[in-house]
């Protein structure tokens, strides 16, 4: 990936707003239907910032590198962790892919990449995660594998996951530091001997390289093993928090779970025990979203609607 857009640089510095320029025999003159946007909408200082974050953190797996979180034209909250990573790291040769849920086509998903194409001429947009050499997303990891090269861009409201056991940031450090999450082994603990079983639906407690424990977002615990050896480089942005983490390629990622209580995940079965199908493609191994059809029947249906889509389209070739 390269950190400038080719021929998109901005080289005009008497000029109070960025422009985009583009050169013409060794001048360099405004660019036609130019956007008053520097490419990737931050500055470059900014970036670079942002980018010595990423080195760090891909350095350690794991650890949270604070960063100075950039005001963008979202709020709060909406992905501006995300989004920063992801308009420093692209450039003109990359191919973009925003879901949200899994989906292409939610508000969010669509406002993102409006934005990204607004203030990022000459990028290619996808919707399809093999295409894709940068993919941001909200709560879901694509069902497709991803593969060495692609890099995936999580959002993340919150990014400790000694929070719900410990309020000081201060004290939080220090258990980092130290490796020490009896407490939230503790947590663990009671929600077995409430319920039966860990509570935990999303945000899972998932220990990186064998050291240090990560909330890996606000995906379901069906995504949680596909961190576990992947090809693909994962980043995480919280804006709010101002934290970054990374899992690396080829990093080992381990749910929180005890030795006699293995970690399960989702299983979709019905009142019969059999697996629940998606009413549209019939897979039987994907996370599946409840959705209530058209006549108010409950249905089910794949969450990522790009794996849906290729997988209804290969049933209908044949």
């Amino acid at each position: 990936m390269k950190p400038q857009a080719q021929s998109l640089t901005n080289q005009n510095l008497e000029i109070e707003k960025s422009v985009f320029t583009e050169q013409k025999n060794g001048i360099y003159v405004s660019q036609k239907n130019a956007y008053a946007y520097q490419f990737g909408f931050l500055d470059e200082e900014a970036k670079k910032e942002i980018r010595r974050s990423l080195l760090k953190a891909v350095a350690i797996p794991g650890y949270q590198v604070p960063y100075a979180s950039r005001e963008m034209p979202i709020a709060r909250g909406f992905g501006t962790g995300g989004l920063q990573i992801s308009l420093s790291l692209i450039g003109a040769d990359d191919t973009f892919k925003v879901i949200d849920q899994g989906s292409d086509d939610s508000v969010n998903a669509v406002n993102i990449r409006k934005f990204t194409t607004t203030t990022c001429p000459g990028i290619k947009l996808t919707k399809h995660t093999q295409e894709a050499t940068l993919i941001q997303t909200r709560h879901r990891i694509p069902e497709i594998p991803l593969k060495l090269g692609q890099i995936l861009v999580l959002q993340v409201p919150y990014p400790d996951p000694l929070v719900i056991v410990e309020a000081s940031e201060e004290k939080r450090k220090i258990m980092h530091s130290e490796g020490d999450y009896a407490r939230l082994w503790v947590k663990l603990y009671e929600d077995m001997v409430k319920f039966s079983e860990i509570t935990i639906s999303h945000r899972y407690p998932t220990r990186i390289n064998g050291f240090y424990v990560i909330d890996p977002s606000p995906i379901p615990r069906f995504d949680v093993p596909k961190l576990h050896q992947s090809e693909c480089l994962y980043l995480f942005g919280a804006g709010r928090e101002k934290k970054i983490y990374a899992v690396p390629p080829y990093t080992t990622a381990q749910p929180l779970s005890f030795s006699d209580i293995p970690f399960r995940v989702e299983d979709f079965t019905d009142e019969k025990g059999h697996r629940r199908a998606c009413s549209r493609c019939a897979s039987t191994t994907t996370f599946l979203d409840e959705v209530i059809s058209n006549i108010g029947e409950k249905v089910y249906q794949c969450s990522d609607s790009d794996y849906c889509d290729v997988t209804l389209s290969i049933k209908n070739k044949k």
